[in-house]
């Protein structure tokens, strides 16, 4: 009996969420140059934008005020903002071991990489070892292994190749 009182009462809350959606709703919200899923609960959208992980988009839930399981597409345009402005600055607030660059190479401030940004840094960095070409920078040139993986075995590399399977051709005769 209660599991059936129960299993009415959840059809009735989603049918109220359904209706409850707004005509301001984004299905695609653009947050710090990234098209996210309006769909999505606030932290799981967060977390498509790359450099964002579950931990940080936590933290920058919490810190904006914003209910972690709301859709991120009901959320106003100040919200976002704000989710934006604090995904952008996040090194100033967060301990230096939750930041996924410390002290930088070049000015040697602690910062948090996100979107695109992390792609060029990571670009750049690979190809300063190969400039000075030490062990690592020589392994990314050549193709190999660089966190001393084993080789000569159990290696995924290049491209798969599919069994590609020919309609037209007809099934072999046996010989009698």
């Amino acid at each position: 009996m209660r599991d059936r009182q129960r299993g009415i009462l959840l059809a009735e809350a989603k049918k109220t969420t359904k209706t409850e959606e707004k005509d301001d709703f984004r299905y695609i919200v653009r947050i710090v140059n990234t098209d996210i899923d309006g769909n999505k609960p606030t932290v799981v959208g967060l977390q498509s934008i790359k450099g964002v992980g579950k931990r940080v988009a936590e933290v920058v839930v919490r810190k904006a005020g914003v209910d972690r399981s709301v859709k991120i597409g009901s959320l106003d345009e100040a919200a976002t903002d704000e989710l934006a402005r604090l995904v952008t600055t996040y090194s100033e607030y967060a301990p230096n071991w939750a930041i996924n660059r410390q002290a930088d190479y070049e000015t040697g401030e602690d910062q948090h990489i996100v979107s695109t940004d992390l792609d060029i840094v990571l670009k750049d960095d690979i190809n300063r070892l190969k400039m000075i070409r030490c062990y690592r920078g020589v392994r990314h040139e050549s193709g190999h292994k660089v966190r001393g993986q084993r080789t000569r075995s159990n290696g995924r590399k290049g491209l798969t190749l599919g069994v590609s399977k020919n309609k037209n051709q007809p099934a072999p005769k046996k010989e009698a």
